[in-house]
C-alpha cells in the first residue's frame, strides 16, 4: 500500500471509532443502538439496553397494552403529540402549585414551558419540559400506570362508562399513544429531590423496561425529555409543518407556552480567512505531489516574472465562495388566550370578537351574539358558544349532512375533537368550545361519543344555544320598540325671536338601524324550523323564536311572531291561519285570500319549503290549530252558524245537476266538485283535502332531485273543485248542464267547464293536468273570437332573386372630420412604424 492511501486508510480508522465510542455513549438516549445496527453477518441485531440499566418487567403484557392503546383508545396515531403535551402541561402545573410553598423548586430553572425538537436525518422528535420530573422510582411506578390499573377491567369499563377517568393526564395511557409512532421511547427526567438525572427506555413490543444513570450528566436541570425514535412510516412527524399544524390543533390553548425548533438553511459568503484556511491545506498537498519543473520550465518562469501586470488585472477580484449555514430558532405556538376560563365579566366585548375569529378561521363578519357559561351539577363544563352572523357555506347550498359542527371539545385546554356532535344537525352552525374536566382525556372519539356524560353536555348545550337566541330576540324587539316610542315622544318646539318654529334635524342614526334579531332571522330561519321538526324537547321555544310575514305586515324587516299573531287575532278565531306558496305577492293576489281580506283575519305566509314540512309536527301553538287556508272546510265562527246550514243546503240542491255532471267529466282528476262558502271574486278554484297534500307540497316533492321510482299517486295531492254558487259563470253553466243522464252536451258547453276546471287549477297553485287538451280548447276559442273557420297554412312565398348591395353607411355624424382633428404631433412613430 502506498504511503498516500496508508494514511487515508488510518484517517478513516479513527475517525470510525471515534463515530463508534460516540454512537456508544448516546446508546441510553437518542442515538442509534445494537437494535439498529447491523451484525457482521447482515442481519438486525438483538437490541441492547442501556450500560447499566436495570430491567424491570411489565405487570401486564405487551401485546395487551398496546391492543388498548391502538385498537381501544385510539383511532388516530396524530394524538400521540397531544397525549405527551398534555402530561408535559400537567407536570408544569404541579411544579407551579408546588413552588408556591417550595419556591426553591424552580431554583435549577425558572421557566415553565414546553419545547419541541426534531430532527429529519435521524428520524427523531422529542419532546422536553421544565416540569417536576421523576425520580428514578417514579419512572418505574408511573410508566406502568396501565398496566397498575389492570388493563382487563380498564377494557371493561370502556364498555359500560365505569373506567376510571382518574388516570386523566397522568403519565401511562395518554405516555403509551408513543408507540403509535416510535419503535423506541427514551425518557430523561430530572426531579428537584433526586440529585441524579435517570433515564427510561422500552422498545416497541418489548416486555420490559430499563432504567439507568443518565451518562450525559443533569442536562435539564428540572423537568422531563421524551425522545421518541419514529417508525418508518411514521417519519413524517419529523417534519415542522406536520408538528406546528398538530400542536396548534390539539394544543393551541394549553396554559404554560409551546415552543417548536424550526431549522433553515442558507447561503452565506465565506470570508478571506476561512478561504485561506481552507486552501492552505490543498496548496500543501499540491506542493507535495508535484515534480520540480525542469530548468527550462524555470527560465520561463523567471521570465514571465518581468511581465508587467496592469492594475486593472490586479484588482479583479474572484467570486467568493459561499456555503451553506444552518440556523435554528424557535417559533411559539399557543399564542391564543383561552378567555373562556376567564370570569365573563373581566372581557371586554373586543376580545370576545377577538376571540370569535380564532374559533371561525372563515369569519369576516362580527358574530351576531354569544354566551358565554359555566355548567354546575353532576357534570361540571365551561363553554364560550357564539352565533354567527353569515350562513356557513354548506348550509347555503343545502349540504346539511356533508357540514361538520363549529364546537371543539377540551379537556382542561386540551383539544380531544372538533369532529363531536355537541350540537343536534339544526344547530350545527353554531360555534365555540367546550371545555370540561369530567370528561376522560385517553378515550377515543367514537367511544366518548355514546358516553353519558356527552349526552349530558349535549342536552346543557343545546337549552343554552336556545335561550341565547331568546334573549336576543328579546333584547332586538325592546330596542325596536324603544325606538318606536322616542320617536312617538312629542317634543317641544323651538321658537325663534320672530315667534317661528325653529327645525330641528334628527342625526340619532341609532333609530334607522334594523332589527339585529330579524336580520340574522333572515338568514338562519329555515335551521330553526328543521328544529321544529326534529327536537321535540324544544319544540315549544323554538317555535316562539319563529317570524313570519303576513297580510298585515308591510315591508322587508316587518315580522310577526306567533305569539303576535295570537295576540292580536279576532275575539272569534280559534284557528292560526297560514298561506303556503313561492312568494308573497302571488299569495296576496290569491283568491284563497278573498273572503279574508273582506273579513280583515291575518293570515301568515309560509315561503320556505321546509315550513310545509314543519306544520306537519307542530300542529298547534298556544292551544290555537295551525290551518291551512288552502285546504276545504274553511269556517268563520263569525257568521250565524243556521244561516250558513241553510244557505248550504239550498246551493247543494240547487247545483246539484251540475255538480253531478261535473264529477263525471272531471273524472278520477278530482276528488269531488263542491259548493264554495268562501269566493268572492272567482267562479271556481281547486283547493285540496284537509289531510292531503297542498299544492305547493305537490310542487316540493315533485322538484326534489334524487327522487327515482316514485308513485305519481303518493305525489298528486286529492284535490277538490270548489264552484261559487254566485258568479255568473256558475249559473250559465247550470243552465247548459244535462239534467239527466242521457241528455245530449253541446262541445261548447264541455269545454267552458273544462276551461272552468283549468282557470280553478290554476287559481289554486296547481298546474293544468291535460295541456294538449287545454291547447285544444284555447285553439277553438281563438277560432271563434278571430272569426277564423279554417286554420290550414297558407303557401309559403317564393321572393325573386335581388343582387348583392353594399350596405348603406351613415355618415351623417362624419361631418366636418379632417386631419386637423387629430394631434398627429402626439403620435410616437418609428422609423419602423413609417
Amino acid at each position: 500500500i502506498s504511503q498516500p492511501t496508508m494514511v487515508r486508510y488510518s484517517r478513516l480508522a479513527v475517525g470510525a471509532a471515534a463515530a463508534l465510542a460516540f454512537c456508544s455513549a448516546l446508546s441510553a438516549i437518542n442515538a442509534e443502538d445494537a437494535a439498529a445496527s447491523t451484525a457482521t453477518d447482515g442481519t438486525a441485531a438483538a437490541y441492547q439496553p442501556p450500560e447499566g440499566a436495570e430491567s424491570y418487567k411489565f405487570e401486564a403484557e405487551v401485546d395487551r397494552m398496546l391492543d388498548i392503546v391502538v385498537n381501544s383508545l385510539y383511532t388516530n396515531k396524530d394524538v400521540f403529540l397531544r397525549e405527551l403535551i398534555s402530561n408535559a402541561s400537567d407536570a408544569l402545573d404541579k411544579v407551579r402549585f408546588l413552588a408556591v410553598t417550595k419556591p426553591e423548586l424552580l431554583e435549577d430553572k425558572e421557566e415553565l414551558e414546553v419545547r419541541i425538537e426534531y430532527d429529519e436525518d435521524n428520524k427523531t422528535l422529542t419532546i422536553r419540559d421544565s416540569g417536576i420530573g421523576m425520580t428514578k422510582e417514579d419512572l418505574a411506578k408511573n410508566l406502568g400506570t396501565v398496566a397498575r390499573s389492570g388493563t382487563t377491567k380498564f377494557m371493561e369499563g370502556l364498555g359500560d362508562g365505569t373506567a376510571d377517568i382518574s388516570q386523566i393526564g397522568q403519565f401511562g395511557v395518554g405516555f403509551y399513544s408513543a408507540f403509535l409512532v416510535a419503535d423506541r421511547v427514551t425518557v430523561a427526567s430530572k426531579h428537584p429531590d433526586d440529585a441524579v438525572q435517570h433515564v427510561w427506555e422500552s422498545t416497541d413490543g418489548h416486555d420490559a423496561f430499563y432504567i439507568a444513570d443518565d451518562p450525559r450528566g443533569n442536562t435539564l436541570g428540572r423537568g422531563t425529555e421524551i425522545t421518541l425514535h419514529l417508525k418508518e412510516d411514521a417519519e413524517e412527524y419529523a417534519s415542522p409543518n406536520k408538528l406546528r399544524t398538530l400542536a396548534k390543533h390539539y394544543s393551541e390553548f394549553v396554559t404554560h407556552p409551546l415552543h417548536l425548533r424550526t431549522t433553515s438553511k442558507e447561503m452565506v459568503d465565506v470570508e478571506d480567512d476561512e478561504e485561506e484556511e481552507g486552501a492552505d491545506e490543498e496548496k500543501k498537498e499540491e506542493e507535495e505531489s508535484s515534480d520540480e519543473g525542469t530548468d527550462e520550465e524555470k527560465t520561463g518562469d523567471d521570465e514571465d516574472d518581468d511581465i508587467e501586470v496592469s492594475d486593472e488585472e490586479t484588482e479583479t477580484e474572484k467570486p467568493k465562495k459561499q456555503k451553506e449555514v444552518t440556523t435554528y430558532s424557535w417559533e411559539e405556538l399557543n399564542t391564543e388566550q383561552a378567555i373562556w376560563t376567564r370570569p365573563k365579566e373581566e372581557i371586554t366585548d373586543d376580545e370576545y370578537q377577538g376571540f370569535w375569529k380564532v374559533v371561525n378561521k372563515q369569519a369576516n363578519e362580527d358574530a351576531t351574539a354569544w354566551s358565554h357559561f359555566d355548567a354546575e351539577g353532576n357534570i361540571n363544563f365551561k363553554s364560550l358558544v357564539y352565533l354567527p352572523s353569515e350562513i356557513p357555506p354548506q348550509l347555503l347550498q343545502g349540504n346539511m349532512d356533508e357540514y361538520r359542527g363549529g364546537l371543539k371539545l377540551y379537556v382542561r385546554k386540551v383539544l380531544i375533537s372538533d369532529e363531536f356532535e355537541l350540537m343536534p344537525r339544526y344547530l350545527s352552525f353554531i360555534r365555540g368550545v367546550v371545555d370540561s374536566d369530567d370528561l376522560p382525556l385517553n378515550v377515543n372519539r367514537e367511544t366518548l361519543q355514546e358516553s353519558k356524560i356527552i349526552k349530558i353536555i349535549k342536552k346543557k348545550l343545546v337549552r343554552k344555544v336556545v335561550e341565547m337566541i331568546r334573549k336576543l330576540a328579546l333584547d332586538s324587539e325592546k330596542k325596536s320598540k324603544s325606538g318606536e316610542d322616542d320617536e312617538s315622544e312629542t317634543k317641544e318646539a323651538e321658537i325663534d325671536a320672530d315667534g317661528n318654529v325653529i327645525e330641528v334635524e334628527d342625526d340619532d342614526e341609532e333609530d334607522d338601524e334594523p332589527n339585529k334579531y330579524i336580520q340574522w332571522h333572515k338568514k338562519f330561519a329555515p335551521s330553526l324550523k328543521m328544529g321544529v321538526i326534529e327536537d321535540d324537547a324544544n319544540r315549544g321555544k323554538l317555535s316562539k323564536l319563529l317570524r313570519y310575514h303576513s297580510s298585515k305586515t308591510d315591508g322587508e324587516d316587518d315580522f310577526v311572531s306567533l305569539e303576535q299573531y295570537v295576540g292580536r287575532m279576532k275575539d272569534w278565531q280559534d284557528e292560526i291561519y297560514y298561506f303556503a306558496g313561492q312568494s308573497e305577492e302571488e299569495m296576496e293576489s290569491s283568491h284563497f285570500m278573498d273572503k279574508f281580506n273582506e273579513k280583515d283575519v291575518e293570515v301568515l305566509f309560509f315561503t320556505d319549503p321546509i315550513d310545509e314540512y314543519m306544520v306537519q309536527n307542530l300542529r298547534d301553538f298556544d292551544g290555537k290549530r295551525l290551518t291551512a287556508i288552502t285546504k276545504e272546510g274553511i269556517k268563520f265562527k263569525d257568521e250565524d252558524e243556521d244561516l250558513v246550514k241553510r244557505r248550504e243546503k239550498h246551493y247543494q240542491k240547487q247545483f246539484k245537476p251540475l255538480t253531478k255532471w261535473l264529477n263525471k267529466l272531471y273524472g278520477p282528476d278530482v276528488m269531488r266538485v263542491a259548493i264554495s262558502k268562501r269566493l268572492g271574486r272567482a267562479p271556481a278554484i281547486v283547493s285540496s283535502s284537509e289531510y292531503g297534500h297542498s299544492a305547493n307540497m305537490e310542487r316540493i316533492m315533485r322538484a326534489q332531485a334524487f327522487t327515482h321510482g316514485s308513485n305519481d299517486n303518493i305525489m298528486q295531492a286529492m284535490t277538490i273543485v270548489e264552484i261559487n254558487p254566485r258568479h255568473p259563470f256558475v249559473h250559465k253553466l247550470l243552465d247548459a248542464c244535462p239534467k239527466e243522464d242521457d241528455e245530449i252536451v253541446t262541445d261548447d258547453t264541455k269545454d267552458a267547464a273544462m276551461m272552468l276546471y283549468d282557470m280553478a287549477l290554476m287559481n289554486g297553485g296547481f298546474p293544468i293536468a291535460d295541456s294538449a287538451g287545454y291547447s285544444e280548447r284555447m285553439t277553438r276559442v281563438l277560432k271563434t273570437m278571430l272569426d277564423v273557420s279554417d286554420v290550414t297554412l297558407a303557401d309559403e312565398v317564393d321572393p325573386p332573386e335581388e343582387e348583392d348591395e353594399p350596405e348603406d353607411v351613415d355618415t351623417d355624424d362624419l361631418d366636418g372630420l379632417n386631419m386637423d382633428d387629430f394631434d398627429m404631433d402626439s403620435l410616437d412613430l418609428g422609423e419602423e412604424d413609417i
